[in-house]
């Protein structure tokens, strides 16, 4: 038997509070009783933390030790935190003792060659149960991660179910999440929203886009740039002004869910344009209630998942940038979310407006998403529509009613 990991690898780079909750985020979001490998698993890496912070009544927990650690360190640690966690971890000394898992998470970041990243793949496939979820980083420096990176990337293209970009680590990290085998769509009635590290907290309530950091940090660049090249004049005021109100734009509030199983929450700040009966089949066939949601520049822009479900499908129809508000806007741009429910087919479709150009979505086909999770973001002024099947949803909106994404409840299921 072969202790973890039997890889070749770079100097190690070191996981962070941040990372780790990341990592172990597929384990964390399960309601259900699940059970999770850490393979790698170091007693006083964080991920090891995190994962333990997980677990539920429920769960079960698998420890194998890695190259930082030994199986005596990790049982004593897990003594040490008391009888209720000791009882729901087991520590083994190799992955061929760890049995079978709902998630395998690996616990240091890969940066070996693409062989290396393959054959670990395939070790662990093992230990995967049927919809399970293994999920690994590799460093997202330049030259730190010998071909695993590329070789995840390639994964990911195939059965990819989620990527995170970790730039708050001590070196920034690419978490991927990938699932060999089909997951039942039922899982995801059971799931809690995923924790997406694209979201960066202000505040315990207020959360800020990685994109609105990106902006913010622009246009603070620029301030700067400008006020190093003319020291005498106020433009760089500006883009310094500018930066708070950009920041704002993009920002995220957490959100608190009905507790009703069977209300179809918003998908997006905004007020109700239309409630409507329409067929599409590029959603599914018969026809859809049709709930259309017009978001101002003022409002919200994260999107989110109406009903719980597994991502079918994904693809963009190309079109104008009319006024959302108007009749027109039917033939934008268009980004279509097609999801498998246990009520039939739902789709999600993230128009474009006059002033939005660019969408943004996270959740790739595969992918079990709760409801209320965070699923993309358009920027500035723009419109989401959801579409319900028409026999089996009963719609609560009507046209000008202001909605809150995540919050406000615009049908129940029949």
């Amino acid at each position: 038997m072969t202790p973890f990991p039997a890889v070749s690898r770079a100097p190690i780079v070191g996981v962070g509070a941040t990372a780790a909750r990341a990592l172990t985020a597929e384990f964390a979001r399960h309601n259900a009783a699940t059970t999770a490998i850490v393979a790698g698993a170091d007693h006083a890496s964080p991920v090891v933390a995190s994962a333990v912070e997980a677990l539920l009544p429920g769960d079960r927990l698998t420890l194998v030790a890695g190259e930082r650690s030994t199986a005596d360190l990790l049982r004593d640690h897990i003594a040490g935190l008391g009888s209720w966690i000791a009882d729901r971890v087991q520590v083994v000394e190799t992955l061929d003792e760890a049995g079978q898992a709902d998630v395998v998470i690996v616990g240091e970041p890969l940066t070996g060659t693409a062989a290396d990243a393959r054959d670990l793949l395939d070790r662990l496939g093992k230990h995967l149960s049927d919809g399970g979820v293994v999920t690994l980083a590799v460093p997202a420096t330049p030259g730190r991660t010998g071909g695993a990176a590329a070789e995840l990337f390639r994964q990911s293209a195939l059965f990819g179910v989620g990527s995170d970009l970790v730039l708050r680590n001590p070196s920034p990290l690419r978490v991927h999440k990938l699932r060999f085998t089909a997951a039942g769509t039922a899982v995801a009635d059971t799931l809690a929203p995923a924790y997406r590290p694209s979201s960066v907290p202000v505040t315990r309530g207020m959360h800020i886009d990685s994109n609105g950091v990106a902006a913010a940090g622009i246009a603070l660049g620029l301030a700067a740039v400008a006020r190093v090249a003319r020291p005498k004049s106020k433009l760089w005021l500006l883009p310094a002004l500018a930066a708070a109100p950009v920041a704002a734009f993009f920002r995220d509030p957490e959100r608190e869910l009905p507790d009703d199983p069977s209300a179809v929450v918003a998908a997006s700040d905004g007020r109700v344009l239309s409630v409507e009966r329409m067929a599409d089949e590029r959603i599914g066939p018969g026809e859809f209630l049709r709930i259309a949601v017009f978001l101002s520049v003022l409002d919200v822009h994260v999107n989110r998942v109406p009903v719980a479900g597994r991502v079918t499908d994904y693809f963009v129809e190309d079109g104008g940038y009319a006024n959302a508000m108007t009749a027109a806007a039917e033939h934008n741009v268009a980004a279509y979310t097609v999801l498998d429910t246990e009520h039939g087919p739902v789709g999600v479709v993230q128009r474009t407006g006059l002033i939005a150009r660019r969408i943004v979505q996270r959740v790739p086909v595969g992918t079990l998403v709760a409801r209320g999770e965070r699923m993309g973001l358009i920027r500035f002024g723009s419109r989401t529509d959801v579409y319900l099947p028409a026999d089996r949803a009963e719609a609560l909106v009507s046209v000008n009613d202001k909605v809150i994404g995540g919050a406000s409840v615009i049908a129940r299921w029949l």
